[in-house]
């Protein structure tokens, strides 16, 4: 039975150490999205299932934006006169076919892997944007289901849809 144990124990370690800790953003945003589709399917209460979409959301918008991160990255904004000092960015002297017309030898191309993609932090800047109407819109209509049912609980206010037992407003 020791022996049992201890393999156990050094494999539990063994994934640890392999699989988790590389990949911890990963674990992170899996758990989060966890914790929001539980509230989703769980929870009987409308706010907290609104709480458990916005769990749910964030946990995608921290994925994606850990996606466009890049190690030793920079922003993409070109300036050339600091460029020009590193070597590393700088490989060719630009054709006049790549530029569209005349070079003068002047413009260089530029490294890629040296820049952080920004299109992921654009998309999730508009879906944060997009979630925070819609979670605006899904209170206001919180609010009035409650003026209408007098509770935010869903198997009462399907009770009450069956007995025709609400208030009708405008």
């Amino acid at each position: 039975m020791v022996d049992f144990i201890e393999i156990f124990v050094e494999r539990v370690v063994h994934f640890i150490e392999n699989v988790v800790q590389p990949h911890f953003n990963y674990w992170s945003y899996v758990v989060l999205m966890m914790i929001g589709l539980w509230g989703l399917i769980a929870k009987r209460n409308l706010i907290k299932k609104l709480i458990g979409l916005s769990i749910f959301q964030t946990a995608i918008i921290l994925f994606y934006v850990s996606l466009g991160v890049k190690a030793d990255a920079t922003i993409p904004v070109f300036d050339y006169e600091a460029e020009k000092s590193k070597s590393a960015a700088v490989v060719l002297p630009a054709e006049p076919s790549e530029m569209g017309g005349k070079s003068d030898g002047k413009y260089k191309k530029i490294d890629p892997d040296h820049y952080a993609n920004p299109l992921p932090h654009v998309l999730m800047l508009t879906a944060i944007v997009v979630g925070v109407a819609t979670l605006g819109v899904a209170l206001a209509v919180a609010q009035s289901i409650f003026k209408d049912f007098g509770t935010l609980e869903e198997h009462e206010i399907l009770e009450k849809i069956k007995t025709g037992d609400y208030v009708k407003h405008d």
